[in-house]
């Protein structure tokens, strides 16, 4: 891990946290339900839109700090397909929050070697962000560190719905016979092909529900419900996360055999 002390100050108990750690027990991969922006607002007296812009700070700050922690990837629930059901103002506030975010952050993540990737069913999104998303994805394309999805326009029944409309086309035009299906084709067929499956999903301001996010990718998942609201959520919140799941022991429908504590200290 980099730059520790600007991930957590000596002497914490943050940072004693993050000195406990040891490379292979960090998650790879991090998955994050924000919730909690409206009524992180409602209970300050302020307007929606103000939860969703202290949200693009708690972004941020999330952001760079699975960067230092070094983590393989970070993927960040910012717009389901049901979303468009809120109100015309909210919704058109969120895509220009998320223009906004992708104007002033694009130089942070080329310059911090963070490659950006969109998954979920972006041909939907209006032209401007499709382009900006594309140009994201371009500038970052080479970059090496921490791979930062966002999910837009996604929800993981959509997602499997177009799979199934891929895999059915391509059978009905004899380019896929059915014994070829396999959990192997699955992912790679996905639209997060390529990257390891979450190990550890984190839902913030105490909802007790994944609201259809990554339902093929979160199977193994580790799962970590926090009731602190996604605006005031910080470095600090996301290393007791990724310690608390470092203290886990992970079976895949097995058996662990004289289990330990993941951290450098064994447990009593």
């Amino acid at each position: 891990m980099k730059d520790l002390d600007r991930l957590a100050a000596p002497g914490t108990p943050e940072r004693e946290l993050v000195d406990r750690l040891t490379p292979s027990s960090l998650p790879r991969h991090v998955a994050i339900i924000m919730d909690g922006n409206g009524r992180w607002a409602r209970q300050r007296g302020l307007p929606r839109v103000e939860g969703h812009r202290a949200g693009i700070r708690a972004v941020r700050d999330t952001v760079e700090a699975a960067a230092r922690l070094e983590l393989e990837a970070l993927t960040m629930y910012a717009f389901s397909t049901e979303n468009w059901k809120r109100p015309r103002w909210e919704v058109r506030t969120l895509m220009a929050l998320l223009k906004e975010y992708l104007a002033k952050e694009l130089r942070t993540m080329v310059d911090n070697n963070i490659r950006f990737r969109p998954i979920g069913r972006l041909g939907e999104l209006e032209p401007e962000i499709q382009q900006g998303l594309a140009q994201a994805v371009e500038l970052t394309s080479k970059n090496t560190g921490l791979t930062f999805q966002i999910a837009l326009n996604y929800s993981g029944r959509s997602e499997l719905v177009d799979l199934v409309r891929y895999a059915v086309a391509a059978a009905h035009s004899e380019k896929l016979s059915p014994d070829t299906i396999d959990e192997e084709w699955v992912a790679a067929h996905l639209t997060t092909a390529g990257m390891p499956d979450p190990d550890l999903l984190i839902r913030t301001s105490g909802e007790l529900r994944i609201s259809n996010f990554l339902l093929w990718q979160i199977a193994y998942a580790e799962l970590h419900f926090t009731p602190v609201l996604w605006p005031d959520f910080t470095t600090r919140d996301l290393i007791q996360a990724v310690a608390d799941f470092a203290r886990r022991e992970r079976r895949y429908g097995g058996v662990v055999e004289g289990g330990h504590d993941n951290t450098e200290e064994a447990a009593e």
